[in-house]
Order: structure tokens, then sequence, then C-alpha cells
């Protein structure tokens, strides 16, 4: 049957064109993948800093206060709508292994022989990559079935192992952006300031160790958190109309 105009126009021929360009999109997606969202434009000035920075703390004590960075995440991602359903993925990053350095292995209480497995993934809710983190774990003390779905899935590790009841102890917490200049709180000029807030990929830093209930330790992190976690208009002040 020759391909008409009419058939061009039909309902069913829109609709497989526009499959197929939903799924070339999607190819191209995935292909581009590595490349983060682009952060929410902040406009620049002394109380978006301030808010800045606030909100980054705030964000560091909630992850220092509790076991899992992807829950902690999963709840950040919600509060702020970043995405719907506000949760969060785990993209694995593969071919670029990082063999355990002996302060690792020392982390973790094991020998020169024991296997100690990496990961590494971007955490991501919605579009929007939240932190890159660094992982050596120790596959002899989780079950077959959770090795086997690190090995396999994109599953977030605080996901596979919640059924542990792991603890989280907390090495190193880093801001790695200063919004406001040392000596603000004592009236040092604030810095100048332009169009849009410059915010740099990476904000705050976490080192931490993972333990089973008894203490024995089974993973070392190196969370990275990225600017992504500020990608929402900045707070309203209160009386102030948008």
């Amino acid at each position: 049957m020759p391909l008409t105009l009419s058939a061009l126009r039909s309902p069913a021929s829109l609709l497989y064109r526009r499959g197929r360009a939903a799924a070339l999109a999607g190819l191209l997606g995935l292909l581009a993948g590595s490349a983060p969202a682009a952060a929410f434009e902040w406009p620049d000035g002394y109380v978006t800093r301030l808010q800045a920075l606030a909100l980054i703390q705030t964000l560091n004590a909630d992850l220092l206060a509790n076991p899992s960075a992807t829950l902690t995440l999963d709840r950040w991602c919600g509060t702020h709508k970043l995405a719907e359903p506000p949760t969060i993925i785990a993209d694995r990053v593969s071919g670029q292994d990082k063999a355990p350095t002996e302060e690792i292995r020392a982390l973790l209480k094991v020998g020169a022989d024991e296997p100690v497995r990496y990961r590494r993934v971007r955490l991501r809710c919605g579009e929007h990559v939240l932190s890159e983190a660094d992982n050596w774990y120790v596959p002899a003390r989780l079950t077959p079935e959770m090795n086997r779905e690190l090995d396999t899935s994109d599953t977030s590790f605080g996901r596979v192992v919640r059924p542990l009841g792991f603890r989280r102890t907390t090495l190193a917490a880093t801001l790695l952006w200063h919004p406001l200049p040392p000596g603000w709180e004592n009236g040092a000029p604030p810095p100048a300031t332009g169009d849009a807030l410059v915010i740099p990929d990476f904000v705050l830093e976490h080192r931490a160790v993972l333990t089973l209930p008894d203490g024995t330790p089974f993973s070392a992190l190196v969370e990275s958190y990225r600017r992504d976690v500020l990608s929402f208009p900045p707070p309203a002040l209160p009386g102030a109309s948008r």
C-alpha cells in the first residue's frame, strides 16, 4: 500500500513518528548521561549567598545525623521538589576503578589479600546529579543477594545494605565552597556581585565508614556533593513578594 499524505497525517502515523523521536531523544540522553543537568541559576547578592550557605550547612547536618546518604537525599529531593517522584537513582560509572589504598584497607580492617570491591555512582534526583560517590566495600561482609544486586543493578548502596542495620561514622565533612568571605560576621565586605551567583561544581565532601551493628567496618566512602543540591529557586524572604 503506497504511503500517502493523508496516511502521514493520520493519528497512528503521528504517534509512530513521535515514538521514534522520543526513542531517539532517549538514546541521545543516555549517550550524554555523564553530563549533569545545569543547576538552577540564583541571582548574586549578599542575601542569596547567606541563604546558599545556610542550605548547604543544613544538608551537611542532615547527612551527619543519618546513616544513609541516599535516604537523606531522598528527603532533600522531595522537600525541594527537584523531581517527581522524588527518588534517588544511582547511575553506576564504569571503567574508572580505583584500587583500595593502604589507608582504605586499614579503615576496613582487611589484609592485603582480602578482596575489596569498588563501586562509583552518581546519585541523581530526576535530571539533577546531587552527588558522586566512591565506595570500597568488603563483599565477604555482605549477603550473596546483596553482592548480586550490587553487581547487576543500579540500586544505590545504601538501599541494598539497609537490612544490615548499619551505622555510619563520618571521618571528615568539608565545605568545598564558601559563599561568604572569611570574617563576614565581623563586617568583612561581601564579594563582588554579578548577575548570577557562580556556584562551583562541588560544594561539600564527606568521608565516612559504614559498620555493622557489632562495629565491623564493611564500606569506606568518599561522597562529593554537587551544586545541583541547590537546583531550586532561592527561598523567598518573609513578607517579600515574588
